[in-house]
């Protein structure tokens, strides 16, 4: 037998091992199979320095297997989720400054047995919320969420990259590669061992902003109802599109048979923005309308200088001024139900 057939020969038998391996040992054919979706949402560890308000943070910024904020959990657990955007998961801030993980230490405080998790993704808006239920949550075995928490406001206010909403890749080749990422067996091995031992070091951020709050002047939900009382045909035009999103929830509600508690939103000048005003009080509606819990944070709560960051994140001391005021209204419903 001559080399080159050997050097052959052997490269067919590796190469059907490798084959095989996936095939028995890889998602390819799982339920768990998670296809093109969840880009760059899962099995992260993040090496992080965040600077808020002149105080630095060092953390791990980290997405478990399944593709949520956190250490890795049993999906039959999990009993509470939390559904937000960029504002929700807080990507720059460590996990327990974070307006969850600060909800969570205050149940465990309070003796009372339950914890949040973080299911929130940067940029989802109230569709990436249905389509969660439908392209992410649908792929994890015995996952069935008694309580599903919708934070919702901010990304409802314009129109939102949809690529953003059903968390895939706009390009086809990298599509073939998140595929591939999320279903092979060696792929998933090299990512445990790197997350371990050689954790992605991301750079520096800043967030102290010297001009968010020049000329500052704060709308309360009493000014906002003056300031915005007004509605012209563009308004209504809105107002319809976010209750259709609203009528698509419900539905998804109603078939997976767990009970929706909502939160409105705030940003840094409290309700300013005459969209983020309208998307609060068609939530108020809905919820009215079909007996959901909500708690208006709008109408409960006003802001302070510093709270914020930028224009709609959170900084630490605003994401515990949040937390403060959620905390007893969910913990009393949770004690009723």
């Amino acid at each position: 037998m001559s080399f080159l057939r050997l050097i052959y020969y052997n490269f067919l038998v590796f190469f059907i091992a490798i084959i095989l391996i996936e095939i028995f040992f890889g998602y390819w054919f799982k339920d768990e199979n998670f296809g093109i979706y969840m880009r760059k949402e899962r099995k992260i560890n993040w090496l992080t320095t965040s600077n808020f308000n002149k105080k630095e943070y060092d953390f791990f910024y980290k997405r478990n297997y399944w593709g949520f904020r956190g250490e890795e959990f049993d999906p039959k657990n999990v009993k509470v989720i939390f559904e937000g955007g960029s504002t929700g998961n807080q990507r720059f801030t460590p996990e327990e400054l974070t307006i969850v993980g600060l909800i969570n230490q205050k149940l465990k405080n309070s003796n009372f047995n339950i914890n949040i998790f973080n299911a929130s993704t940067d940029g989802k808006s109230l569709n990436g919320y249905i389509n969660d239920f439908n392209f992410w949550f649908s792929k994890i075995p015995n996952f069935k969420p008694e309580y599903v928490i919708f934070y919702i406001g901010v990304n409802d206010r314009n129109i939102v990259d949809p690529f953003l909403d059903y968390k895939i890749s706009k390009d086809k080749i990298d599509q073939i590669k998140d595929y591939i990422k999320n279903n092979s067996i060696f792929v998933d091995k090299f990512k445990f061992f790197k997350n371990i031992y050689f954790p992605r070091n991301t750079s520096a951020y800043d967030f102290n902003n010297t001009t968010l709050y020049e000329n500052f002047e704060y709308v309360d939900y009493r000014k906002a109802t003056v300031l915005h009382k007004n509605l012209n045909q563009k308004d209504l035009e809105f107002k319809t599109m976010f209750q259709n999103k609203l009528l698509k929830l419900k539905s998804i509600i109603k078939t997976k048979k767990f009970k929706p508690i909502f939160i409105t939103q705030l940003k840094f000048d409290g309700l300013k923005d005459k969209k983020l005003f309208l998307v609060n009080n068609e939530l108020k509606l809905f919820a009215e309308t079909n007996d959901y819990f909500l708690i208006p944070l709008d109408e409960i709560l006003n802001m302070q200088v510093n709270d914020f960051y930028d224009e709609v994140h959170t900084t630490p001391q605003g994401s515990q001024r949040i937390a403060n005021t959620i905390f007893p209204i969910l913990l009393n419903f949770f004690k009723k139900n």
